[in-house]
């Protein structure tokens, strides 16, 4: 529930052009806080989800996958977690661990993780990245119910007026998820990252506007069969 100085600070996201008085006003710090869906939950990333995660990106070898430099090894995903935690404690990025819901009496288990960062208070903006799921959501709609509850808080509990989606240029799978979402490419960031095997990333950057939210909620829902 939001409290009343963010409610107070909130933009209404289906207002196409808020006026100077809205615009000038810092919108809420995002809090790390459980998102319930009816496929998954995300969960504030906490140490314990290391073990979990680790399982997660066994599931189709994540690390392995070209571009995808973000993600640790399982062996190194407790220290991986902890450096998240870190960058969490400084305010730099917002983390949850993504737990799939059990079914037929199954446990529910951590499949992911993803995290708001670069987070621009005074312009309203934040991107979300750094999300990995195992091979087996793939296809599921998991990954399109994370990205439901991640825009909701986004747009209509924080009030912003922009997300961003980054992606390593040659990560087509990625691309054409992200292009799913209903968001829109901006352009190439060219040579924008040196990567660890010495390789250039150029950088695609895509986004969703708060007037073009409704539309893609809809598109979401649809896609989730609501």
């Amino acid at each position: 529930m939001s409290t009343p100085a963010e409610k107070e600070a909130a933009v209404d996201p289906q207002t196409v052009m808020p006026d100077a008085e809205q615009l000038l006003r810092p919108m809420p710090a995002p809090t790390a806080r459980v998102l319930e869906g009816e496929r998954v939950r995300l969960e504030p990333l906490r140490a314990e989800h290391a073990e979990g995660l680790a399982e997660a990106v066994r599931d189709g070898e994540l690390w392995r996958i070209p571009y995808a430099t973000h993600i640790p090894r399982p062996e190194a995903m407790a220290a991986g977690v902890e450096a998240t935690l870190v960058k969490a404690a400084a305010g730099q990025i917002i983390a949850w661990a993504v737990i799939l819901r059990g079914r037929d009496g199954a446990a529910d288990r951590v499949v992911g993780q993803t995290t708001f960062l670069n987070i621009a208070r005074a312009d309203r903006r934040l991107e979300i990245g750094s999300t990995f799921l195992s091979a087996s959501t793939h296809g599921t709609g998991v990954n399109a119910e994370v990205k439901l509850l991640l825009l909701t808080e986004a747009f209509e509990r924080l009030g912003c007026l922009r997300v961003e989606l980054r992606t390593h240029h040659l990560n087509a799978a990625s691309r054409r998820a992200i292009e799913r979402l209903g968001a829109t490419q901006e352009g190439i960031l060219r040579a924008h990252r040196i990567l660890p095997d010495g390789s250039l990333r150029h950088t695609v950057v895509y986004a969703i506007l708060a007037d073009e939210w409704r539309g893609v909620r809809a598109l979401l829902e649809q896609r989730l069969g609501r």
